[in-house]
């Protein structure tokens, strides 16, 4: 079992949602910090059967333990809290009435607002959970999280292949397709594809549309359903104080870069090719994202792009940090166009080079170009920007 970096703490008196695609750990997360924890899976046919036949049973069941915010020692836990949107009503009356407090657990969102849930009203902090991440992982591979994912039971299997494509047919094709109501399936599993394939690259919804055979719109609402059910993200463009003509149309990420690869058919990804290189970036994209989201900063990540293309692949928050990825063994100064442009642009800003290179140097203008084990251990560590808190496995 991996340890997690976790902001859930075991004191928490605080209801909250714990959101995360499927399989990425959050039960198991729970059953660690919450081990005499009352829970209520409602993936178990029996239990979503009676509750949502009944949602007051809950309340009843609350009721009958005795509990109250002075003697609660532990949270009590529903897990994917989407399926039953009526029992919310319930949990907000226990928490204003009761002094009780909840972790809800879900996969998706959509449900709940398509319903116009109870979503607490400012009564539930929201934490996330992602795939893993680098200090997580003892004996970390990039090969392996290249190949494989970050998935928890992706990464370590022998098998990985044969799960992914069991993850893809089984949660992909169906219980999304099922949840969002699609009609036309065709068209959304040539979409899966087309998203995978054009991973990291700037969303152009009319080609998109195209390669589908579906309108533009559709193809917007498309990308909105893996929003929404947290399999995927938009990265915004840095736009701010911009002097130059910018590109500011968003790119889009699946949230797992094995799954993306199961997508599009890639059993093994050589390094040195191309393909290696946009995997490696989406790895560090990953990374990044979860960074964010565990270090209680919520920074926004962007990228940045020229209309005569110079790019830079991740900004940090508001221009904290320019940060480039290439999956070259050692990079030359053909590398760094897009950091000195960006620096022109943005004077002072601290410029990143992550790469394959074996040892950390600086350039003359002061760009760092960093192996990409440096570049993690700087960022979970809480070194590579002042201020920036150290990040450590609790859980």
């Amino acid at each position: 079992m991996y340890k997690r970096i976790s902001t859930l703490p075991l004191s928490s008196k605080e209801t909250c949602f714990l959101w995360g695609p499927r399989q990425v750990g959050k039960t198991s997360l729970l059953k660690q910090l919450f081990p005499r924890a009352r829970r209520y899976d409602l993936l178990l046919s029996t239990e979503f059967r009676r509750l949502s036949a009944n949602p007051a049973l809950i309340r009843q069941e609350c009721e009958a333990l005795g509990l109250s915010g002075s003697n609660q020692e532990s949270p009590i836990i529903i897990d994917e809290i989407q399926k039953i949107p009526e029992l919310l009503d319930e949990v907000h009356w226990l928490i204003e009435n009761r002094g009780l407090r909840f972790v809800l657990c879900g996969s998706s969102a959509r449900k709940l607002k398509r319903s116009c849930a109870n979503l607490l009203g400012g009564r539930a902090i929201r934490y996330e959970l992602f795939p893993l991440v680098y200090p997580e992982i003892p004996d970390f591979s990039l090969s392996r999280a290249i190949n494989h994912g970050l998935v928890p039971r992706h990464y370590i299997s022998p098998d990985s292949w044969a799960l992914r494509q069991s993850y893809i047919g089984e949660y992909l094709k169906e219980e999304i397709q099922y949840e969002a109501r699609l009609r036309n399936l065709a068209a959304f599993n040539r979409f899966l594809e087309v998203s995978a394939l054009t991973c990291g690259e700037i969303v152009n919804y009319e080609n998109i549309a195209r390669e589908c055979a579906v309108s533009a719109p559709t193809a917007r609402e498309y990308f909105q359903i893996l929003v929404d059910t947290l399999l995927g993200f938009y990265l915004p463009a840095y736009v701010k104080r911009a002097k130059r003509r910018l590109v500011r149309a968003p790119k889009f990420y699946l949230f797992d870069v094995g799954v993306a690869a199961a997508l599009t058919r890639r059993r093994v990804v050589e390094e040195g090719t191309e393909l290696f290189g946009k995997a490696f970036e989406h790895f560090i994209c990953q990374q990044l994202v979860a960074h964010a989201s565990y270090s209680g900063l919520s920074y926004q990540l962007t990228y940045w792009r020229t209309s005569s293309g110079f790019e830079v692949d991740f900004v940090l928050g508001d221009c904290q940090a320019a940060v480039e990825v290439k999956a070259a063994a050692q990079a030359h100064d053909g590398h760094l166009k897009g950091l000195r442009a960006f620096g022109e642009e943005y004077p002072g800003v601290q410029r990143i080079l992550v790469s394959l290179d074996a040892s950390a140097r600086q350039t003359a203008d002061g760009i760092r170009i960093l192996p990409w084990r440096v570049f993690l251990d700087e960022l979970f560590g809480g070194r590579l920007i002042k201020g920036w808190p150290e990040l450590c496995v609790t859980a």
